[in-house]
């Protein structure tokens, strides 16, 4: 299975200093996942990124560390909630004559989510964190900025109890991918090192938000172009980098669906972990640099605390993202 499908990355403040493994590794292991209790909605831990019971929770391979993050959450029906919270407040209101208030809906929500958790399924994803120290990014497998919010949270929690403070700031460049995605399309001209595939997303700002989509069908097509002049801006295309690695990039510099070619799997039952990592992050090290070229080069941000990131929802389980 490969290490990445879909990733977005971030850069490393300047002043920040990795924690000595030794440290990161207790603390992981201190912080190591637990699967939701029969009452619990929420639980975030981390785990062995090399899948071993009680194996190491930092692993270094060619200098470079990979972590892995689980959160699991039990998803109570929303409609059976509502159902019960009607039945009771109704059966308030016939043996006292009142309306229960909303703070006393609330709390009667609250205590039917609670007699519902035993009986929820648990729903789970994994997060695999690269950290590259020496050019000072972090690579998260997340299909969004948005579902990586809750592992970025995780790791800086964990590092702020190293006293290792890190600031995080998402890869910005001098041309969106947007823009440039449509220059590409309405000049028919991939830059340097890159090929169009054939699978396109474009959207439409405003009301309406239309969506036309493509896939595995050919995009030299003038309706592209007048797509683009009608205000529909593209929001995914698939590419191809030096003919080893496919992938589609998104408006939000997000690369998913990532396949790296002409890669041997290992024998069944062999633990092919360290070539995972050598042949994903020697890959990826080697095309960040040119996509972020071809968007004009990066813009480097005014490093501040990472933003605080919002209450994990169930969408933000998708580790793979929107479908295509």
């Amino acid at each position: 299975m490969p290490l990445f499908k879909n990733i977005v990355v971030y850069r490393i403040g300047p002043d920040w200093t990795a924690p000595s493994l030794d440290r990161l590794e207790a603390e992981l292991q201190r912080l190591a996942f637990v699967p939701c209790q029969p009452t619990q909605e929420l639980s975030i831990g981390w785990l062995s990124p090399r899948g071993q019971d009680h194996g190491a929770m930092v692993e270094v391979v060619g200098g470079q560390s990979i972590l892995k993050l689980a959160i699991e959450r039990k998803a109570v029906p929303g409609g059976a909630v509502r159902a019960e919270l009607e039945a009771r407040c109704k059966a308030i209101e016939q043996q006292t004559g009142r309306k229960p208030d909303r703070k006393e809906k609330n709390e009667i929500k609250q205590e039917i989510v609670h007699a519902f958790l035993p009986r929820a399924f648990s729903k789970r994803a994994t997060f695999t964190l690269w950290l590259d120290a020496e050019n000072r990014a972090l690579v998260v497998s997340a299909g969004s900025l948005k579902g990586a919010e809750p592992v970025l949270k995780a790791l800086v929690d964990t590092l702020a109890e190293l006293k290792h403070p890190i600031s995080l700031a998402p890869l910005n460049t001098a041309t969106s991918p947007a823009t440039a995605m449509g220059e590409w399309l309405t000049t028919r001209e991939a830059p340097e090192g890159f090929t169009i595939d054939r699978d396109l997303e474009l959207k439409k700002a405003g009301e309406e938000k239309s969506v036309v989509r493509y896939a595995r069908h050919s995009l030299d097509l003038d309706e592209i172009g007048q797509h683009i002049q009608e205000g529909k801006l593209p929001t995914q295309l698939a590419l191809t980098w030096n003919d080893k690695v496919s992938f589609v990039l998104t408006e939000q510099l997000g690369i998913r669906k990532i396949d790296i070619r002409d890669v041997e799997e290992a024998p069944k039952g062999e633990d092919h972990f360290d070539a995972d990592v050598a042949i994903a992050t020697g890959e990826l090290s080697q095309l960040l640099p040119d996509l972020l070229q071809s968007l004009g080069g990066e813009v480097l941000h005014e490093h501040g605390p990472a933003a605080a990131p919002q209450p994990v929802t169930e969408a933000q389980l998708e580790t793979e993202g929107a479908p295509f």
